[in-house]
Parts: structure tokens; sequence; C-alpha cells
């Protein structure tokens, strides 16, 4: 059975920091593809964040510089290092998992705020 759990949301002051964690179980993360996701109310969902099994990396231009997606195969486990973080960053963040076919969590909320 395929899992995707997200942790490491909460709430931040603008220009803080937080570190996300998606731990993967069931799929082999070597050879997957990873996302990172964020859903704000009343915004489309929007792909921030990208590595694929080869460790090609791409961001969207609204984090760029500030977002750094890693990933640790022995664990299991995709990181997303926030940082500079603003108000407009406030969204449910989901993973996603692209090996053989498509796998979501449940995601973890982020809230930036003072």
């Amino acid at each position: 059975q395929v899992q995707l759990v997200e942790s490491g949301g909460g709430w931040v002051q603008p220009g803080g920091s937080l570190r996300l964690l998606c731990k993967t179980s069931g799929i082999k993360l070597g050879l997957s593809t990873m996302e990172w996701y964020r859903q704000a109310p009343g915004k489309q969902r929007e792909l921030v964040a990208s590595i694929t099994a080869g460790g090609i990396i791409d961001y969207s231009q609204s984090v760029e510089g500030r977002f750094i997606i890693s990933r640790d195969n022995t664990r299991g486990t995709v990181y997303l290092q926030m940082n500079a973080l603003r108000p407009e960053d406030t969204a449910l963040y989901v993973c996603k998992a692209i090996w053989l076919t498509d796998y979501w969590g449940r995601g973890t909320q982020v809230t930036v705020s003072s």
C-alpha cells in the first residue's frame, strides 16, 4: 500500500522558515519524480517544486530562490525547505509521487502571518 504523509507545517511569521517532510512508503522513491503543490483558498493548485529521479530540480517563479526541495532515498523522504516566507505562501502543501502512476498525500497546512 502506497502512503505519502506530509508533516512540518504550522504557523510562522513573515520572514520565517519551515521545513516540510513527505514520508513515503510503498513506492520506489529513487525511481520516482516527487512534487510539492500548494492549494490556497480561492486559488488554483500550484506546483511549487519538483525533483526527478535523476535529480533535476525545478521551482515555480513564486518560490525560486526561497524554497529548496531535496530527497533522501534511504529514508524514503522528500523535503521542502521554505525560507523568507510571505503571507502569500499560506496554503495547504501537498506531496505527490509519480511512479507508474500518481500518488498524493493529504497535505500539511502552512500559515504565514503576523
